[in-house]
């Protein structure tokens, strides 16, 4: 040191400094730079290990901290049921999102990684979150005002326990109700299917006036990324059998199932999932046509195009035969984040390979890793990477609840009411001496919120969650001088003998999801119809079905005196009684055809031979001011 003067010393550490100054300005993490310099900053700043790292998105149950920091994972999920613990509350869930978010944040270059969820009729999946309507109850309202106000409430409840980004909203157009994924779709018809996109500016937020079109929106820390699924032709499909082939030509496709996607693209819509079924035997997650060319090329979608659960393994038959195969087709079809979920080394060793050997080229991993990229800027997750513990309290929070029993209303279909129009039977009457609550649907919190809820499939369960059973309901909106008398399957006799005013029979099918709902039959099943012909048959009664769709009905018809759709309520069932007793006038049209006979099926609004017990639209009112 002795050879240099103090002054040189003191001016080279002054540059050292300088220097170290300049260098962490990191242009990516200046929320003032453009977006698309910050995008191109951090992308040529990071190795192809940390881009494929980007791509990959595993289950929560084998997301630990060093897993996250070794992989440079991009995204965790939780599959239907997967909780942090049974009856988990919104603290655990942010205390567990925020340990994995922590791991991303130590990694070299800080990316953070995005939780996704299947909140698709409010926060499912979650304890004492407010469950709404199933999207099948929900297009029978056909207001989007009131969708959009439940895509509101469910971001804040998705953000309450820390997630920011819902798998939702489904926007398929079931085209036969025999499709177990059914009531996840709002219509048959496409352009209500459209008009309930509004759900998608709730979850996000409304995009700028001066927003370009196909950019994804998110605005700030209480709205939630969204994700228009399943992409394209998902409610289609050959005898409405789950993940199979929808035959349709190339218009009937863009007339009939595309609608949906280019509305929610414009209203920036930030994901689209790929669906698992085919598009005239091409299956979808290999359907570069359609998902690079038109999705991305075509409609300018800007946002990343994410995978199904296992989606890549299923381009072979059976699933995963050829993987370094699914790999090579789904990611060059166009697909930028794989829901791997639990096999991810296998899928980054794999995809590594295919790079590294130029079987897809570099350019496709930095577009898929711009979008997703994108997705986190525009959220603002570089800036608000962690959960907020001031919105725990909005996870079932009274004002949500009581949007949820509105829901319910408009949700309901009035199909008849009285076995003469001169004598309708609704609005029930709150004093009466004794009646009669039946029905294997009545005092079933599970059943009444359907699948996709709390697990996968939905349960049987009368204390699912926290909320109201339609017998509940009724016995706070009777006067408390009528006798309720709950019978799960009377006997003919018992109904007979006892007097009754009248009967409420609640009955339907029972919880279920995606390809454990496909049915043939469409039959309540046993003892549902029992108790319809024992009760029904000896009083005078009215039918509220539980259901993810239209079933058979026509034999029974004649023994009902009125008959009201309610399809899949969820967790507000007080909104059944409101209307049932005239509280509320029925408001609701069907959004779908009610078939007569199966032999119909498939049969939709416009078919030639359209020949249906309930037409589309059709739905009665109750003129409560003659009461």
């Amino acid at each position: 040191m002795g050879r240099y003067s103090t002054p040189f010393v003191g001016l080279l550490l002054l540059f050292c400094l300088v220097s170290s100054t300049e260098a962490e300005y990191l242009k990516y993490k200046d929320p003032k730079v453009p977006l698309n310099v910050r995008i191109s900053d951090l992308l040529k700043r990071m190795s192809l290990e940390e881009k494929i790292g980007q791509m990959t998105q595993i289950e929560r149950e084998v997301a630990t901290p060093d897993v996250i920091k070794k992989y440079f994972i991009g995204s965790v999920l939780s599959g239907g049921g997967s909780v942090p613990a049974p009856k988990a509350s919104a603290e655990t869930w942010q205390k567990m999102v925020t340990e994995m978010q922590k791991a991303a944040l130590s990694t070299r270059l800080g990316i953070p990684m995005i939780y996704g969820i299947d909140a698709v009729h409010g926060h499912n999946n979650v304890y004492n979150a407010t469950i709404f309507p199933h999207n099948v109850g929900l297009g029978v309202t056909r207001d989007p005002v009131l969708i959009k106000k439940i895509g509101d409430a469910t971001a804040l409840e998705v953000r309450a326990t820390g997630i920011p980004y819902a798998f939702a909203p489904c926007i398929a157009v079931c085209r036969d109700p025999r499709w177990g994924r059914c009531y996840e779709s709002y219509s048959e018809d496409y352009r209500i299917v459209r008009t309930m996109t509004e759900i998608i500016p709730g979850l996000q937020g409304d995009i700028p006036a001066n927003s370009v079109k196909g950019v994804p929106f998110v605005a700030g820390k209480n709205k939630v990324a969204a994700c228009a699924k399943h992409y394209v032709g998902d409610g289609g499909t050959n005898k409405g059998i789950n993940e199979n082939n929808t035959l349709i030509n190339y218009n009937g496709l863009l007339g009939i199932h595309m609608p949906a996607y280019y509305n929610s693209i414009i209203k920036g819509v930030s994901t689209v999932m790929i669906s698992y079924s085919s598009w005239n035997g091409v299956k979808m997650h290999a359907n570069r046509k359609l998902i690079t060319g038109y999705l991305k090329n075509k409609l300018r979608f800007r946002g990343f195009v994410i995978s199904d659960w296992q989606g890549i393994d299923r381009i072979t038959s059976p699933p995963h035969a050829n993987y370094s195969y699914s790999v090579q087709a789904g990611v060059s079809a166009g697909i930028d984040m794989i829901m791997v979920p639990f096999n991810y080394t296998e899928f980054i060793d794999e995809l590594t390979r295919q790079v590294k050997n130029n079987i897809i080229p570099i350019s496709r991993i930095d577009d898929a890793v711009a979008r997703i990229l994108r997705v986190k800027f525009v959220m603002g997750l570089f800036e608000n990477p962690l959960p907020d513990p001031s919105l725990v309290n909005q996870l079932g929070k009274q004002e949500h609840r009581e949007l949820a029993r509105e829901a319910v209303r408009k949700s309901l279909v009035l199909l008849k009411n009285g076995k003469s129009s001169k004598k309708p039977l609704l609005p029930l009457p709150k004093k009466s001496a004794k009646i009669l609550v039946a029905g294997s649907h009545a005092d079933n919190l599970g059943y009444q919120c359907g699948g996709w809820t709390i697990t996968w499939q939905g349960l049987s369960d009368k204390n699912l969650t926290s909320g109201t059973t339609i017998l509940s309901a009724v016995k706070q909106t009777v006067d408390p001088a009528t006798e309720v008398v709950f019978n799960e399957n009377p006997d003919a006799n018992f109904v007979k003998s006892n007097k009754f005013s009248y009967a409420i029979v609640v009955v339907g099918e029972p919880p279920y999801a995606e390809t454990y709902g496909d049915s043939l039959n469409l039959t309540i099943p046993e003892p549902g119809l029992s108790t319809i012909t024992n009760v029904c048959g000896a009083i005078r009664c009215v039918v509220v079905l539980i259901s993810g769709r239209p079933v058979v009905i026509q034999p029974y018809l004649s023994k009902i005196d009125a008959l009201v759709a309610a399809w899949l309520p969820g967790t507000e069932g007080q909104g059944v009684a409101d209307v049932l007793y005239g509280d509320y006038e029925f408001t609701g049209k069907l959004a779908r055809t009610w078939f007569k006979r199966l032999d119909q099926l498939p049969m939709n609004v416009g078919d030639k031979h359209y020949d249906p017990l309930f037409p589309f639209g059709f739905g009665l009112t109750t003129n409560l001011t003659k009461y």
